[in-house]
């Protein structure tokens, strides 16, 4: 059989990057994408290049002096990680050796990479769709096993394949649609046959277990942001340090020891959580405390959720009047602790005023409920299967698509309009789309590749 030939490389400019952190180190890599790739091999190598196999070489100056010696590697258009002729120069990891080697490298016709550009030369050169060229760089800046494990499913297309597939059953559904509007003299009544509106219903579950799926994604890459807050001494810093596990915030029996804004990071079960310790919040004189407590209230107004400490003796109309301080826009969930010096129990109650949790951080009472309804209150399960990392501009247009999708079946069963229908289901389409980048702006694709590392 004789095997087609390999597709021409697009032409462009020639690239390049140190692809390994900053600072000293065993191993440092220089990556060159682009069609001077060989041009340059030749004049920095003392050896032929055969694709994918590890050379070791002097890497050689202009006046053939050695500046280092290491194993270069060469991946050929098409099969390499951006689409184009790959060059890969393994080294030692010292800073000023990588340096010279890029420099000599840039002089000889190629230009420093901006950041994400051979991610995103993988895109464009469909070696990646959108949600996998971004599940790349979330799987740099992965802190759980279990956001590694979710990331490599993206990269591996998983949620692509699911967001295909959601776009063929549209691209079925407007063909469909469009054919009876077209077509009002033939035999298709999609108004009364019941095909369509069954269907939408079948994409509408679809559409959801997948919001589900991102949403668990989402908080493996994002995590929650927590804040405490609280009047002075409620036991904001000892519930700081106990979800902690060590000492991040100093606690004493003196009132107002928090003065500043104090961030931790932790995990639950693999879910990554942002706690933020504020100020006590309360009538102060001194500046340093009213300037604590106006970032408090700066804090609480990001926050996914806030967690209103009490002590558990205080009186009803102080709790109310504390309550009207906090934001209205952000859940809050009153923790009420030291409920030992009561006694009560710990436990979960619903009322009036939303989720209430009684514990005692001293005695280690009811920590459990509390870490457990955290988890609940996003949603989150720590054995889901499949999940995939995602990130909010995913979950967004999951949410319109699903909207848009519930208004074409409106429009179906109430107003029996199938121009309207039609409309509906494209507008669905494209933002489905956007997720995979069939459908997206050169602004998107700069805002997504600029978080990107320099070499990736």
């Amino acid at each position: 059989m004789k095997i087609p030939p390999a597709p021409l490389q697009k032409g462009g400019d020639t690239i390049a990057a140190i692809a390994t952190p900053p600072g000293n180190g065993g191993v440092g890599i220089i990556r060159i994408s682009g069609t001077l790739v060989l041009e340059i091999a030749s004049k920095l190598l003392s050896k032929n290049l055969p694709p994918r196999h590890a050379v070791y070489s002097p890497f050689l100056d202009e006046s053939g002096e050695t500046i280092d010696s290491g194993v270069a590697i060469y991946f050929p258009h098409p099969n390499s990680y951006t689409g184009e002729d790959v060059l890969e120069l393994q080294g030692h990891g010292g800073a000023v050796v990588l340096d010279m080697l890029l420099r000599r490298v840039l002089a000889l016709g190629t230009r420093l990479a901006n950041a994400g550009e051979f991610t995103e030369r993988a895109f464009l050169n469909n070696k990646l769709d959108l949600a996998q060229a971004e599940a790349v760089a979330d799987l740099i800046s992965s802190t759980t096993e279990q956001s590694v494990r979710s990331a490599q499913k993206s990269m591996q297309g998983v949620f692509s394949t699911q967001i295909h597939e959601l776009v063929e059953e549209l691209t079925y559904l407007r063909v469909y649609v469009e054919a009876a509007i077209d077509f009002v003299d033939e035999e298709i009544d999609f108004l009364s046959d019941g095909i369509i509106e069954r269907r939408l219903q079948a994409l509408l579950k679809r559409l959801e277990q997948i919001q589900a799926i991102a949403q668990q994604g989402r908080l493996l890459r994002d995590g929650m942001t927590l804040v405490l807050a609280g009047k002075p001494n409620a036991g904001k810093s000892s519930l700081l340090n106990a979800l902690a596990g060590h000492d991040a915030a100093i606690v004493t029996e003196m009132a107002g020891t928090t003065r500043d804004v104090l961030r931790e990071r932790i995990q639950l079960d693999g879910m990554p959580l942002h706690i933020i310790d504020t100020a006590g919040l309360r009538e102060a004189d001194n500046v340093v405390e009213q300037e604590g407590i106006r970032r408090a209230h700066v804090e609480m107004a990001k926050a996914d959720l806030i967690l209103l400490l009490i002590d558990s003796r205080e009186s009803e109309s102080e709790i109310e009047k504390l309550s009207t301080t906090l934001p209205t826009a952000v859940e809050v969930i009153r923790v009420y602790n030291k409920i030992d010096l009561l006694p009560r129990e710990p436990q979960i109650q619903t009322t009036e005023n939303g989720t209430a949790i009684y514990i005692s951080i001293k005695k280690n009472l009811g920590l459990d409920l509390l870490t457990s309804h955290l988890k609940e209150f996003v949603g989150f399960n720590a054995s889901a299967e499949n999940v995939f990392i995602a990130r909010r501009r995913h979950l967004e247009a999951l949410k319109t698509a699903h909207e848009f999708v519930e208004q074409a079946l409106s429009q179906l069963q109430n107003a029996l309009a199938g121009e309207l229908v039609a409309e509906d289901l494209r507008q669905a389409q494209q933002h489905l789309a956007e997720i995979t980048g069939e459908f997206t702006s050169d602004d998107l694709l700069g805002k997504i590749f600029s978080s990107f590392c320099i070499g990736k």
